[in-house]
This record gives structure tokens, sequence and C-alpha cells, in this order.
């Protein structure tokens, strides 16, 4: 659904003094029954070096999850203690934090708060507030409503056209809609090497096999050279026959009602530095940033291939890893997003912006997912950094398995749970190189209790202990690692 807000600020009228402090309480995504809430306090007192911020809940709403602090509920009251990285709150600082919450006759906002259980007034009762017009998201197209629908819109049927509504995906309909599937590896890889252009085969039988475990969305990794057709590639895996494979295999996912999401893998760009996964100058391996040479030009191709169908999703590159070429997060950052002469990268890099650019500059308003930082892993500064996007439909990529920097709860809450506060959030991998799925079964239920979506690395028939893969045959016969995505897809399915 698309968010709502309401500003509610703790000043007493006509006070003499200033409140000791000042929140912004928002509900920034709202569904039948349910909706996810975002707190900002903001400290107008002395410097803290611990906090609590306190109020009431005015209408049986309950909160099942929280993060940016540690929540407890007691009936109406709800109590929000500091974590121990954000305790320290000087004067006019700000810390944020979100929850998921339950809800029934009307999504009724808070209007009293207390901080260390002082009011937030200067003096006298909290009076209520006057709401704020709501500012409408540079991610939401249109205004949204302020009140829920007395039922949710019916989902469309097949394969749905996707727009960002607050921090939600949704479809033509207006329903809430999650990417729930898996990766259908080779097309990055074959071509380059000189095999062919998929690994295994993609005929209706085997796309059929992935929507029988109740995937909804499959994402197709792509080669820029394979696709513009360089002449380092065979002719009969290059260009128009390249193309015109992706697009029967994209056809085939939407004719099994799944969303197709068609992602840039390998790219052009001579890499030697820290992490090079080759030497080679082609689009070969994985390269830290799109090159400038081609990639804007690759998907200006992709865009006006597709740009008619809404229904196909843009993942504009799989792996970003400046972070490992460049000495500062800032240059790191500065790099993704603006791209240019990069430090520690010999070539000319393409950000993520030109990427957005190219992209909308054919007219072409699908859905785009923007991956962030160290192979994916790292969003900390994703919403500081975040490209501009005149369609107003841009979402967050995110990678992890078990290996990753960022693996754990405490870290998801901590550099996810912001970001899905404002952007709808992808895991557009998820994995284990255990050829088990206790890892994945974790990521799964964190993403479930926030309605967020994830896909499976990969389908393909790999060592599941080094690919990791998810399948033993492409009839959808899965591997120990696979058994974990796959009944849990069932199960989320009736």
């Amino acid at each position: 659904m698309a968010s709502t807000a309401l500003a509610v600020v703790g000043t007493a009228a006509g006070a003499s003094a200033a409140p000791v402090c000042t929140v912004e309480y928002s509900v920034v995504g709202q569904w039948a029954g349910g909706y996810q809430g975002a707190v900002t306090l903001t400290n107008n007192s002395a410097a803290l070096t611990g906090w609590s911020l306190g109020f009431d809940l005015p209408a049986g709403q309950v909160i099942s999850q929280g993060w940016g602090g540690k929540w407890s509920q007691s009936g109406a009251s709800v109590t929000v203690v500091n974590e121990s990285w954000n305790g320290a709150l000087g004067t006019g600082a700000k810390v944020s934090g979100g929850f998921i919450a339950s809800w029934t006759g009307t999504n009724t906002a808070p209007t009293a708060f207390t901080l260390n259980g002082t009011p937030c007034t200067a003096d006298g009762p909290t009076p209520t507030p006057t709401p704020t017009t709501p500012t409408t998201p540079t991610t939401t197209p249109t205004t949204p409503p302020t009140t829920p629908p007395t039922t949710p819109p019916t989902p469309a049927t097949g394969a749905p056209e996707l727009s960002v509504s607050g921090n939600r995906f949704t479809d033509q309909n207006g329903a809430t809609r999650r990417l729930l599937g898996v990766n259908r590896s080779g097309g990055e890889f074959m071509c380059v090497q000189g095999y062919g252009i998929w690994d295994g085969p993609v005929d209706d039988a085997s796309v059929k096999a992935i929507a029988d475990w109740k995937a909804n969305t499959v994402r197709i990794p792509l080669n820029e050279e394979c696709w513009l057709g360089l002449d380092n590639i065979k002719p009969e895996y290059r260009g128009a026959n390249y193309i015109a494979a992706v697009k029967d295999l994209v056809a085939k996912v939407l004719a099994h009602g799944m969303t197709p999401v068609v992602e840039l893998h390998w790219t052009h760009g001579q890499y030697t530095g820290n992490s090079s996964g080759c030497s080679d100058v082609h689009a070969s391996c994985q390269k830290p940033m799109p090159d400038a040479q081609y990639t804007p030009a690759f998907w200006t191709s992709v865009a006006d291939t597709f740009k008619n169908d809404k229904r196909v999703v843009f993942d504009l590159f799989n792996e970003p890893y400046p972070d490992r070429a460049t000495s500062t997060a800032t240059q790191a950052w500065t790099c993704w997003r603006d791209g240019g002469a990069c430090p520690g990268i010999g070539y000319e890099v393409a950000g993520m912006q030109d990427l957005v650019d190219a992209v909308r500059t054919t007219g072409a308003k699908n859905l785009v997912l923007v991956p962030g930082l160290a192979y994916s892993n790292d969003l900390s500064q994703w919403l500081t950094y975040r490209p501009t996007d005149p369609a107003g439909n841009l979402a967050a990529a995110w990678h992890v398995y078990n290996f990753n920097t960022c693996s754990d709860e405490t870290c998801w809450n901590n550099t996810l749970a912001p970001v899905a506060a404002h952007v709808p959030l992808l895991a557009g991998e998820i994995g284990e190189n255990t050829c088990a799925h206790a890892f994945v079964d974790r990521v799964m239920k964190w993403f479930d209790d926030r309605g967020l979506s994830y896909l499976g690395w990969t389908w393909n028939t790999w060592n599941c202990g080094s690919g990791p893969a998810l399948i033993t045959s492409y009839d959808g016969t899965p591997t120990a690692f696979g058994i974990g995505l796959r009944d849990h897809l069932r199960a989320l399915t009736p």
C-alpha cells in the first residue's frame, strides 16, 4: 500500500521553554490488518548517554517487531530503549526506529511522547497535535490515501506490472506484492566462455518446474558484451541471437505467471586491483563497477526492448564492490552513484545514476532495482546516495550468503531495516555453502516478518556446497539446500 505520514510534535502551544524532545511518527506502509511505522526522536535537552522513548498506541495496535531500539509493549503503553550502539544522543541529535504492528478499526496515531519519563512538552500536558500535510515520498508516484481501504485490493492475475508505493511493491490493482523465487544463472557466463547461451535447458518444462515450487519471480543474469554483440563473442552467441534467447526466456517466465528480473551481471573493463576476479578486459568475471564505455548502451538497449511491458523488472548491476578499490566509504559510495574516474579502478565507471538515466531516457517506466556496495551486501548509506529516479519506481537490492559480513540479525536490524522503512527491499540472492538451509531459513524469516522479498541462488545443477545450487535436475528435484527454499515457498502459497 502507499505510505501515509503524520508529523507528531510534542511542543505545547504558547510554551515559554523548548520541549525536551520532538518526535515524528509516521505510517510508511499499511495493509489489511497490519502496518509499518517509523519514529524519529530529536533530543532538545542536554546530551544523553542513554534514552527511553515512551508513548501510548491509542487504538489497540499491537507491535510484533521493532528495530533501532529495544521495543516492548504493555497494554497500550510502548517503550523503546536505546541499543548499545545508539545510546549517545547529543543536544539536537536525532535517532530513528521502526516497527511492524497489527491494527483494527482505525489506525490512529499516538499524540503524546516522553523522553526518559519527561513529557515532550515545555510545561503542561502534551496537546493533541494538528496533523501536517503529508509529504509524498520521492519514490511514490501518486499521493497516498490517508485511510486504509475497507478491503485490500485484489491482486492482478499473472505476472504483475510492478510499481513502488512507499516501501512496498504494488501491482496495477494497488495490491501489495512480494517477489519470491530463484535465480536462473547461465546467461552471464556461457556466451563469453564460448559454450552457448544458457547453462542447461530453458524450455517450457524447465520453467514450469520453477513455477511448481510456487516461485513468482525469476532473476536472469546477463552479459553486456553478448547482448551488444561485441566481436570477442562467437557469432552464434551474440547480438541478435543472444537477445532473441533472452526475450524467449522472459516470455516463458511471463507465461507461467512469474516476474522476470533481467539483471546485468558481467561487464567490460580491466580491473586488477584488490579482489579482482580476472585480469581480462572483457566481460568474463564480476567487475567492481559497470563501465562507462558499454554499460549505458546495454541498458538503453534492454530498456528499449522491454519498455512496453512493465511486468519486466530491471536489476542494474549484480554486485558492486568499489569499496575494495577505494580507501574511504565516501569515495566508494560517490563512485557508486556518480561514476567517472574512481580511485583504484582503471577504467571510466558508469555510476548508478548514469544507468537509471539510460533506462529512463528511453521512456521506460519499469521497476528498477539498485544494489549496494560490498558485493551488494552493504546498504548502510544507500538512502544517502541513492540515485534520483524521475519515474519514482526505484527499489533497493541486497545479497546475502552465510560467509558475508552482514549476515546476522543485528546487522540486518541496523542497516537493512532503515532502508526497508523507506523503499521496497529485494534480497536478489540468498544462499549458503553448507548444502543445508539453516542460514537461509533465518534470512527468510527476517524478511517474512517484514513483508520483504527474496530470491534463492541458483536454479542450476551445480555442487550445492560451492554454487550453491538449488536443484540436482531441471525437473525441480531439490538439493539438500534447495529443499529449504522449495518447502518454504510452497508453505507461503495456499
